[in-house]
Formats: structure tokens, C-alpha cells, sequence
């Protein structure tokens, strides 16, 4: 498998709610609201997306396969893309720990740190070769961390084209 820095050119963290890379440990928007719901409720803070929805995509971009809300490790799989397409893997999480996410067809692993009292969405772009290929994404994450996630196909921005 490929670490993280390995495809930094090529796994790119497009945008997330937080604004924060998935390997950040700080946002860098404005803090969430605090909530009296308990961490592992999987329950949005006000004004925050319910992790039970999961991620969408652009509008340029199509659904490959999708995971509803989840507790704890499961895997699931995608859809054969088009050649030349890139794999988006969106992630939206609640609760305290630290999920990992590996997609098969690319080889590719990266962690998502969620947090209690927090929903988080993470939009990550994939464009290696094999990208365009079926697969399946495996997580790994503890018990009381609730997640949803989309898997996408889109094009890769202009400036990664090379």
C-alpha cells in the first residue's frame, strides 16, 4: 500500500466542513457550537449536516457507491468508473477516535480524526492510475464513532492534470 505522502500529488483534500485536511487535528474554520447531545449519539450539532446523511457531490460529479450511517469497522463497495476518472471518498463522522479508510482498487489508506460533539466532513480526491476501476473501501474505526460516507467519480481539477 501507499502512504499518505506517497500520494500527497495526488490524493487531494478538496474541502470539508471544518475547512481541515483529514490528518489536521484543528479546524481552521470557526469552532462548532457545543451540544448537549452525548458523543456517541451520531446527533448534528445545530446547524451541522446529521451524520445519517450522507456527503454529497458536486453536481459535475457521480455516485459510484454509498454507506449509510455506521458504527464502528465495516467495508463496503463502489462502481467501475470511466477511464481518466478520479475517486472522491467523502466522509462525514461523529464521536470521539480515529478512523482509518482504505480503498482497494488504488492502494490507498488515510486517516479521519472525528471528534466528539462535532460532526466533520472530509472530501478527499483519488487520481491514480487504476482510480477508474470497481473496488471496495474498508474502515476501521472504534464503536462509538458514527460515520456516513459517498464514493464519487469526478475529473481531477485542471491545475492536477499533468
Amino acid at each position: 500500500m501507499l502512504s499518505v505522502a506517497g500520494v500527497a500529488m495526488t490524493l487531494v483534500a478538496l474541502a470539508g466542513c471544518t475547512g481541515a485536511s483529514v490528518t489536521d487535528d484543528t479546524p481552521s474554520g470557526k469552532p462548532a457550537p457545543s451540544s448537549s447531545a452525548p458523543a456517541s449519539s451520531g446527533q448534528p450539532d445545530e446547524g451541522q449536516v446529521p451524520v445519517a446523511v450522507p456527503p454529497e457531490l458536486d453536481q459535475s460529479e457521480r455516485m459510484a457507491g454509498q454507506q449509510r450511517e455506521t458504527t464502528g469497522s465495516t467495508s463496503f463497495s463502489y462502481a467501475e468508473g470511466a477511464a481518466g476518472d478520479a475517486l472522491i471518498v467523502a466522509v462525514r463522522c461523529r464521536g470521539a477516535g480515529r478512523m482509518n479508510v482504505a480503498v482497494s482498487a488504488v492502494s490507498v489508506s488515510f486517516p479521519v480524526r472525528c471528534r466528539a460533539g462535532e460532526t466533520r466532513t472530509f472530501y478527499n480526491q483519488v487520481g491514480l492510475s487504476g482510480a477508474e476501476e470497481p473496488g471496495s473501501v474498508r474502515v476501521t474505526a472504534p464503536s462509538g464513532v458514527h460515520w456516513s460516507m459517498t464514493v464519487g467519480r469526478g475529473e481531477l481539477p485542471a491545475d492536477d492534470h499533468q
